[in-house]
């Protein structure tokens, strides 16, 4: 079934006559677009945490599992079954670290590094079928001001605000640690 474009919810009162404010909106969009990403994603057997792993290893390779979860906004603890997922998978390894014999640092397998491209053409896909009813100026003009709001919100750059979620990571295993970081 496909949606109109100006579908109201029935019963629905906009405020001022319009279908909701700019933060509604937001709200309305990320949710709608996260679904949709997540959906697209579970086609490569993969979730939204999973995607941005990747984006953090392709970006520093061989950085430990601490220093990921702090780049993620999570706990160490709640990284592991994401790890051991994608070790499992053989989408990435755990090596032991150069300079601390402690820790391990995580890098992309071969085989990783294709589901990395992989993922890049999802979310180009992804980003094009939701930004369809825009030109490719209006893209550019909405993505500077989402950053402008992103930043005086203090948001990390390319980081999504999920990973620090208390459900962040929950693929229905016990998430005890279980590896050192």
């Amino acid at each position: 079934m496909k949606q109109t474009a100006n579908k109201e919810a029935p019963g629905a009162r906009p405020a001022g006559g319009r279908a909701g404010g700019a933060a509604f909106l937001l709200a309305q969009l990320g949710s709608h677009a996260a679904s949709k990403f997540a959906a697209r994603l579970a086609q490569l057997e993969l979730i939204p945490a999973h995607a941005g792993i990747f984006r953090i290893l392709a970006a520093t390779p061989a950085i430990t599992q601490q220093a990921l979860a702090t780049a993620l906004g999570t706990l160490p603890s709640r990284l592991v079954a994401l790890v051991d997922e994608l070790e499992s998978k053989g989408l990435l390894e755990r090596r032991p670290h150069e300079s601390d014999r402690r820790s391990y640092a995580l890098h992309l397998t071969e085989k990783g590094k294709a589901t990395l491209q992989a993922i890049g053409k999802v979310a180009r896909e992804h980003q094009q079928a939701l930004l369809a009813a825009l030109s490719e100026d209006e893209q550019a003009a909405l993505a500077a001001l989402l950053q402008r709001v992103a930043d005086q919100q203090g948001l990390t750059r390319g980081v999504h605000p999920g990973f620090g979620n208390t459900r962040f990571g929950n693929t229905g295993r016990d998430e005890g640690v279980s590896k050192r970081g």
